[in-house]
C-alpha cells in the first residue's frame, strides 16, 4: 500500500511539474512576442527625448524635439522645421476623421441592410464585405487609381477621402454586426407601432443600442486611414498632397527621417493607448452593470 501510495504520489509530482513547466514556457513564450510587438514603438519613444538627428545614437536626456515640434523652429540649429510634416500630420487628421464620420454613418446602415436580408442573401453579401479587408491595400489602391482615371477624375484630397471611406466603411459594418445580432429584433417595429417614424425610430431607438459598435468602428477606420499607404498612395495624384505615410516615404527615400517625427510617433501612440484604455474601461463597466440588473 506505501509503494502504490508513493508511486502515486511521484506521479501527481511530475504532473504538477510538466504543468509549471508548460506554463513558464507559455509565459515566456507572450512575454516574447509582446517584446517583439512594441520594442520598436518604446525604442521611439526612449530616442524622442535625444536630440540626435540619427536614431540609436544617445546624446543626452532632452525634450527638444518635443519643444521644436510644437514651436516649429529648432533654436539650437536655428532652423525651422519642415513645414510639409504640419502640412502632411493637418491633412492625415482631416482625412480620417471625414473619411470616419461617412464610413461610420454609410457602415451602420449598411450593416443595418444586410441584417434584415434573408438568411440566403446575407450570407453572400457578408461574403463580398469580407473581400475588401483581406484584400492587399496595394490592389485596393492601384483599382481605386484606375478607375478614378477611367473616369477622368482629378485625384487630390476628394479621391482620398473617397478611397478611405471604400477602404473603412467593411470594417465599420464588421463591428456593428454583433451588436445587431444582440439587440431585441423587435424594438424597432413597437417603436413604429408606438407613432414613431422610421427615421426617428432609427435615430431614437437603434442608434442607442448600436452606438458602442459604431464607435468601435469610427475609431477602428480613424486607426486604419491614419496608418494606410497603399491606397492614399495611388490616389493623391501629384498636386503636392501628403498625408503622414507618404510624407515619410518621400522622407526616407532622402537619406533619413525628420527628427521631430520620433515624438510625434510617440504622441499618437499615447492617445491611441488611451483611447483604447478608455473603451476597454467602459466597456468592462457596462458589461458589470449588465450583469447587476
Amino acid at each position: 500500500m506505501k509503494t502504490t501510495l508513493s508511486t502515486a504520489q511521484l506521479e501527481a509530482k511530475k504532473r504538477q511539474r510538466s504543468l509549471t513547466i508548460r506554463r513558464i514556457a507559455s509565459q515566456s513564450y507572450l512575454w516574447l512576442l509582446l517584446l517583439l510587438l512594441y520594442a520598436p514603438i518604446l525604442l521611439i519613444i526612449v530616442f524622442s527625448f535625444t536630440k540626435s538627428k540619427v536614431f540609436g545614437n544617445w546624446t543626452g536626456f532632452t525634450v527638444q524635439l518635443y519643444e521644436n515640434l510644437f514651436t516649429g523652429y529648432d533654436r539650437v540649429a536655428q532652423v525651422h522645421v519642415d513645414p510639409n510634416l504640419y502640412h502632411s500630420l493637418f491633412y492625415t487628421l482631416l482625412i480620417a476623421v471625414v473619411a470616419a464620420t461617412f464610413a461610420t454613418l454609410l457602415g451602420t446602415l449598411a450593416a443595418i441592410g444586410i441584417f434584415n436580408m434573408r438568411q440566403k442573401h446575407r450570407k453572400p453579401i457578408q461574403f463580398l464585405n469580407s473581400i475588401p479587408m483581406i484584400n492587399p491595400d496595394i490592389l485596393t489602391g492601384i483599382s481605386l487609381f484606375l478607375l478614378f482615371v477611367s473616369l477622368g477624375i482629378a485625384r487630390g484630397l476628394t479621391t482620398v477621402i473617397i478611397a478611405h471611406v471604400v477602404f473603412c466603411t467593411p470594417y465599420v459594418v464588421l463591428s456593428v454586426m454583433p451588436r445587431l445580432t444582440k439587440m431585441n429584433p423587435n424594438i424597432y417595429e413597437a417603436a413604429l407601432d408606438l407613432g414613431a417614424t422610421p427615421f426617428q425610430a432609427l435615430r431614437k431607438v437603434m442608434m442607442p443600442e448600436l452606438w458602442p459598435g459604431m464607435f468601435s468602428g469610427f475609431i477602428l477606420s480613424i486607426t486604419l486611414s491614419i496608418d494606410d499607404f497603399g491606397v492614399t498612395f495611388f490616389t493623391k495624384g501629384s498636386g503636392g498632397l501628403d498625408t503622414l505615410s507618404t510624407f515619410i516615404y518621400a522622407d526616407a527615400r532622402k537619406g533619413g527621417l525628420t527628427p521631430e517625427l520620433r515624438p510625434l510617433f510617440s504622441l499618437i501612440f499615447i492617445t491611441m493607448l488611451v483611447l483604447l484604455i478608455i473603451i476597454n474601461w467602459r466597456a468592462a463597466r457596462q458589461a458589470k452593470q449588465t450583469k447587476k440588473k
